[in-house]
């Protein structure tokens, strides 16, 4: 008997695809979803159903899949030069796109080093920060600080000055001991009583640094929003306050914008609505608009004049990857601020997020939603089992996973963090496909948490 394409499909990849962040027994019972073609913010199959992309592929694709400006740049440099070794050797794009980068991004970050993913940024920006204090004869400083709740990537590194249990436990023996200041997450309480929260962590942050200090590398952080630890927000009057205090106790502050970037937040980079600059900015993610693996630490002259001696003094920074600034990475990112250029993003984002708020008020007074919050283009909506007091459902449930399957079978890719579900879409998006987006997740937790 024959099958579908997209159970042909399927079989193929099963027999010998290991997939990121899955345990792969759950397609015994949940099908793969097979895509053939993507063209702005909808997905089709192998048999020509359409989805809308809903989190943007991992929160990576910001203008729409096949973009026509962002491909026709990768193509054309395609022609001319697809890579070359950056050690030694130098090419246009890459020149281009870290003056690019230093123009928009905070004052003081004047220095960037490329990498491929953003796991390697952070991997970067912590042997940075570490090996800085190195070559100014500060050798008891070898700690970092991270929020609770906060992931930074899944390399051994990123691992350890992340908080995310369920990512990092199997690897504890190998993980660095970072020090854990409790997060600023405002979840479930009224936006009137955020500033008040995060004065108290930054007073615990305070106490933090004053207890260690002189052994602190670098405080981590995710500006605004912690994505993979179930879109937890916070305000901007913590960024301001952290940094002062990192300031007072003479630790770098890393910022970790690799997915609250570009945009995504309100500004164009979430330190802004701080007003901070911090030592070191991870980026990655929508740098290239979906189309490359590519990421970048911006650091200042004063980080990199510290790596600048005669090379006896083994001072210099000794990282490295093979496609460090890939042209053709290079070339899709140019294309993609140059979008940013052209349009009126930030503006238009205002519209849509207002637009994404609006089309998910049906679930603002539902029994089983704790928590409705929004910065910018990220909207989550967090299912519980009792609003009040606060109870959460147990994880083994999986009830986002429920909301997941309705959604696609309603033509929409939803990948719920938990029992949280949440939109980061295309910028593209217009107003019919978020309300299209928003029903699916509705009647999704409607089933999932037997309210229909």
């Amino acid at each position: 008997m024959s099958v579908g394409k997209n159970e042909a499909i399927r079989r193929r990849d099963l027999a010998v695809l290991w997939h990121p962040t899955t345990q792969m027994k759950d397609h015994e019972w949940l099908p793969l979803l097979p895509i053939r073609s993507a063209q702005g913010v909808w997905l089709e199959d192998m048999q020509g159903k359409r989805y809308i992309d809903a989190i943007s592929s991992w929160w990576v694709n910001l203008f729409g899949h096949a973009n026509e400006h962002i491909s026709a740049a990768v193509s054309d440099q395609a022609r001319r030069l697809e890579h070359v070794i950056l050690a030694g050797v130098t090419h246009e794009p890459a020149v281009q796109l870290a003056e690019k980068l230093v123009g928009i991004t905070p004052l003081g970050l004047e220095r960037v080093f490329f990498a491929d993913s953003g796991a390697s940024a952070v991997e970067i920006a912590l042997k940075m920060s570490f090996h800085y204090w190195h070559n100014r004869g500060e050798p008891d400083r070898v700690r970092f600080v991270t929020l609770s709740n906060s992931y930074h990537g899944d390399t051994l590194g990123a691992l350890s000055v992340g908080d995310a249990g369920l990512f990092k436990a199997a690897y504890e023996p190998l993980l660095m001991d970072p020090l854990v200041a409790p997060s600023p997450d405002c979840f479930g309480l009224p936006r009137g009583q955020w500033d008040e929260h995060a004065d108290q962590k930054l007073v615990e942050m305070d106490e933090l640094l004053a207890s260690h200090e002189g052994e602190i590398c670098a405080v981590i952080i995710e500006p605004l929003v912690q994505c993979a630890g179930g879109m937890r927000m916070y305000p901007p009057a913590y960024l301001s306050g952290l940094r002062v205090l990192c300031d007072k106790y003479r630790v770098h502050l890393i910022a970790d914008e690799i997915a609250v970037g570009f945009g995504r937040t309100g500004s164009m980079f979430a330190c802004e609505q701080g007003g901070i600059s911090p030592d070191f900015m991870c980026l990655s993610k929508g740098l290239t608009g979906g189309y490359l693996p590519m990421s970048a630490v911006l650091t200042s002259n004063l980080v990199y004049q510290e790596f600048y001696a005669e090379y006896i003094s083994l001072r210099g920074f000794l990282h490295s990857h093979s496609y460090t600034g890939n042209a053709l990475a290079c070339a899709a990112a140019l294309a993609t601020l140059e979008l940013f250029e052209e349009r009126e993003v930030l503006a238009d984002n205002l519209v849509l997020a207002q637009h994404m708020l609006t089309a998910i008020e049906p679930l603002q007074d539902h029994p089983h939603v704790g928590d409705i919050r929004q910065t910018g283009m990220i909207l989550a909506v967090e299912m519980v089992e009792r609003r009040d007091p606060m109870l959460q459902y147990d994880w083994k449930q999986r009830r986002g996973m429920r909301v997941y399957e309705h959604a696609l079978d309603q033509g929409v890719l939803l990948r719920p963090v938990g029992n949280v579900v949440y939109f980061m879409p295309p910028y593209i998006i217009n107003e019919g496909e978020i309300d299209l987006m928003a029903r699916a997740a509705i009647d999704g937790i409607e089933l999932a948490t037997g309210t229909s």
